[in-house]
């Protein structure tokens, strides 16, 4: 059975049901436009019963031996390596993302699981020395009760476990809202895989609604006291007002404008490779992705021929073949407006080295330079195929381009000595940055997060365990305390 006949409900409460919404949201495929599924939103009302159930469970799950919770995460990896093929199949329907795609994101999937699996297992408490005679202090690490994860579309399926999947290990329960435009991948799959896991009801639900039904709902709930938002840095933005108004805990990943810097002693060819790939996977619709591509002007010309020769020999079209490299936008609305992005930047005096075409959601690369340094395309995130090729004069001048921008995610250095490139990067205003490699990285136990407009809060490896723990100070007296009155 399609995942997308058999997942199209709610998931509550251990309970897969219809939500009680007046509309529908209707998952369509971003390539041919075809109906994949039809989903009735969930309602507030069920919202809330989504956390009261994870409320309830939580408590038991806490008290679980943490030896008994990681079976979980090792039958659920086992689940996603049986049905690879299958979930393979709904990530190129639902996405539009190549079978490249596909597999880095179930590969990472399954790196998140494994890393669970010892996560369930990490945390420690302490015992601190203590100014007052006969005093123990005991420092508790406990699970911060139940967790709101609101995914998104770009990597749904791994961005929903990278949360989800933590949080359960450390003894929390989740209420999970996937993007609507990614219902399935995002929410009802990874509740299916930790359902066949043997989860217990109530640790894991899926609400797919819309803040047009919803509001706030999600965020202001009184259940949940933490809140993992991954998106754009607009509705991160006020998912930290609501979470700061309410005393909850924000964990934000959001977007980038990652600068890729060529340095003039690079490998030309293997920076070329580095950059096409970190502008044009997934379609450019990244976080980490390579905005904005800076080149020494002294080997500006050899790259700059050598980066177009090889985006003209991406292959354009449908996902589902194999040889794909760039397949279709999520939607109509994010097409129309990054080619409009094209156009108006075009007019506005940049030169198309590579000028895209659109037919349907799917555009073709676009390759544009000699922007004016004011271009309103060198501060934003752009979600599609165009690469921004910029040259600069030296290394202070990287570094000025490089940071002028509000966001802080990523990037990369290419260049023949790597302390050099250590160096630069250390100058460069980002949570993270690579050198002699691409701008797109993601790593289990390695810190991952942005500074600015890019989020705030880290996730993976111990940072997961300041996500989604708190502290407990428990003091024993042994004997008796002197007291003043």
């Amino acid at each position: 059975m399609s995942f997308f006949t058999e997942l199209a409900h709610q998931y509550i409460d251990g309970e897969w049901r219809p939500g009680s919404g007046s509309w529908d949201i209707i998952d369509f495929n971003p390539y041919d436009g075809e109906k994949l599924a039809s989903i009735t939103v969930a309602t507030a009302a069920e919202v809330d019963q989504a956390y009261r159930a994870a409320e309830r469970a939580q408590t038991g799950w806490a008290a679980t031996n943490p030896y008994a919770r990681r079976l979980v995460f090792e039958r659920a990896l086992r689940i996603i390596e049986d049905r690879e093929q299958e979930i393979t199949e709904t990530i190129i329907a639902e996405l539009g993302g190549t079978h490249l795609k596909a597999a880095f994101e179930l590969h990472l999937a399954k790196e998140f699981l494994r890393e669970a699996v010892q996560l369930a297992l990490r945390p420690e408490g302490r015992i601190l020395p203590s100014p007052v005679d006969g005093k123990e202090n005991r420092v508790y690490r406990l699970p911060v009760g139940v967790v709101g994860v609101i995914s998104p579309f770009n990597f749904p399926f791994l961005l929903s476990i990278k949360s989800v999947a933590p949080a359960l290990a450390l003894g929390n329960a989740v209420v999970l809202k996937p993007h609507q435009n990614t219902p399935i991948c995002g929410g009802s799959l990874v509740a299916k895989v930790f359902e066949e896991a043997g989860l217990p009801a109530g640790l894991l639900n899926v609400v797919i609604t819309d803040i047009a039904e919803i509001g706030d709902a999600l965020i202001e709930h009184p259940v949940p006291r933490a809140i993992s938002f991954t998106g754009s840095d607009k509705v991160g933005k006020h998912v930290a007002t609501v979470c700061a108004a309410n005393f909850k805990r924000a964990i934000l990943e959001l977007g980038g404008n990652s600068a890729l810097i060529v340095l003039d002693d690079a490998d030309i060819d293997y920076a070329v490779d580095a950059a096409v790939f970190s502008r044009f996977v997934h379609q450019g619709q990244v976080c980490m992705a390579a905005n904005r591509v800076l080149v020494d002007r002294s080997v500006e010309k050899e790259f700059t021929e050598k980066f177009v020769a090889k985006v003209k020999t991406l292959k354009v079209g449908d996902p589902a073949d194999p040889r794909t490299h760039i397949g279709p936008l999520i939607n109509s609305t994010q097409a129309d407006a990054v080619s409009a992005l094209v156009e108006q930047t075009v007019e506005a005096g940049a030169k198309a080295l590579l000028r895209g075409s659109a037919e349907g959601n799917v555009l073709s690369p676009s390759v544009l330079t000699d922007l004016a340094a004011d271009s309103p395309v060198l501060q934003q995130e752009v979600f599609g195929p165009v690469a921004i090729i910029v040259p600069f004069d030296g290394e202070d001048e990287a570094v000025r381009i490089a940071n002028d921008t509000p966001y802080g995610l990523s990037g990369a250095v290419h260049t023949g000595d790597i302390e050099r490139g250590v160096r630069l990067a250390q100058r460069i205003n980002t949570g993270m940055i690579h050198i002699n490699d691409s701008t797109v990285h993601d790593e289990p136990i390695v810190p991952f997060g942005g500074e600015k407009h890019s989020g705030s809060g880290r996730l993976n490896g111990e940072s997961m365990i300041e996500a989604f723990t708190t502290q407990k100070w428990i003091s024993v007296q042994h004997g008796r305390s002197q007291f003043p009155f």
